[in-house]
């Protein structure tokens, strides 16, 4: 990591690029972009994430509502795993190979065009994304981008949706994000000697069996949440769930307050957040969060699961309906699990009687 670098450090306007800044043979780019729907429960991603040195990308289309989450019942999903890639392609003008997304930078570290059709499937999506804020810097050193730089930016998205023919317009506030550096192989190991040995404690035992098994460390929970009205208002953060209390009160890192139109990095020694879980499927369906900034400002929201989409088998990206200072706010929960973890806890979540 260089030491130079604090979350202070500006994004520059060759970030809007690939960066080959090492022979590290996990070295791992991604673009992600976010839109919804609120109306039609309508959550959808566009990936993309480039392994620089094998000369590959992996990109991924898809958009879910309240019909299914899984991938044979989604409204969309489409992707394409390590395509060759040209290694002198520009991230500020591309259309990913064999009929991925497409990227054009308008202005730099602000404003893109996003573009994506399927004729097949009679599927197509297009829309600006309009930033109303610099690139969020993640703090260097902080789970879970660590040493990598990461960036996180709110956006306003005006364009439109063909759904099985239908055309739906988009007009909402979603966010998109970049991370680069080495990733997987032993980049993604811990090399704690109780994690080496496969043993996976909670650090505050107690409560509920499966919340304790959520908090089991060294599993590589990631929980990431996001919910916007407008360019005033609204929150993101990461969830340290391997940090949290026996009732289930998780603290939060990295992320923002935006209250009145100001963004603030949040308390981590005081936001936190709780979920419940649906005992069926095992995913968050209600959560209730409490944010402080670093400046004292404070905020309530509590979010419920409008719609699902379970990607790997056992966590789910769900689109969120937040409230918080009287007004309704829309974005995400991203609850990531390792399959085995999550069948852990969800034996305990059906579980009909202890021992």
């Amino acid at each position: 990591m260089n030491e130079s670098v604090t979350e202070e450090t500006p994004f520059v306007n060759e970030d809007d690029q690939y960066h080959n800044a090492s022979d590290d043979p996990f070295w791992f780019e991604t673009t992600w972009w976010s839109f919804n729907v609120p109306e039609r429960g309508i959550g959808g991603w566009l990936h993309a994430g480039r392994n620089t040195n094998k000369g590959t990308v992996t990109w991924r289309v898809f958009a879910w509502d309240p019909s299914g989450a899984d991938l044979g019942r989604l409204a969309y999903y489409k992707s394409q795993e390590q395509i060759p890639i040209d290694p002198s392609v520009d991230l500020r003008d591309i259309q990913f190979p064999e009929g991925g997304f497409s990227i054009k930078m308008l202005k730099p570290l602000m404003d893109y065009h996003i573009g994506y059709s399927d004729s097949n499937a009679n599927f197509s999506i297009e829309f600006e994304h309009r930033s109303v804020h610099s690139p969020h810097r993640f703090t260097p050193g902080e789970a879970p981008a660590l040493h990598n730089p990461h960036l996180d930016q709110l956006g306003h998205l005006t364009g439109e949706i063909v759904l099985h023919g239908e055309r739906i317009p988009i007009d909402c506030y979603s966010v998109r994000d970049r991370t680069w550096g080495p990733r997987g192989g032993h980049h993604s190991q811990s090399q704690k000697a109780e994690h080496v040995r496969g043993e996976f404690k909670a650090r505050n035992p107690g409560g509920p069996a499966w919340r304790e098994i959520e908090r089991q460390r060294g599993r590589g929970r990631i929980d990431y949440i996001f919910g916007h009205t407008d360019a005033h208002t609204g929150f993101l953060g990461f969830v340290r769930v391997q940090d949290g209390d026996a009732k289930g009160w998780s603290p939060m890192n990295v992320g923002w307050l935006l209250k009145d139109g100001v963004f603030e990095r949040l308390d981590k020694t005081k936001s936190k957040m709780r979920s419940y879980r649906d005992p069926k499927t095992g995913w968050n369906t209600h959560m209730e969060v409490e944010l402080v900034d670093r400046t004292g400002r404070s905020m309530e929201a509590e979010g419920f699961a409008v719609s699902h989409m379970c990607e790997h088998g056992s966590g789910a990206n769900s689109l969120m309906r937040w409230e918080y200072d009287g007004k309704i706010g829309w974005g995400e929960d991203q609850d990531g699990w390792k399959l085995d973890h999550f069948r852990q806890m969800l034996g305990a979540l059906r579980a009909t009687s202890r021992h």
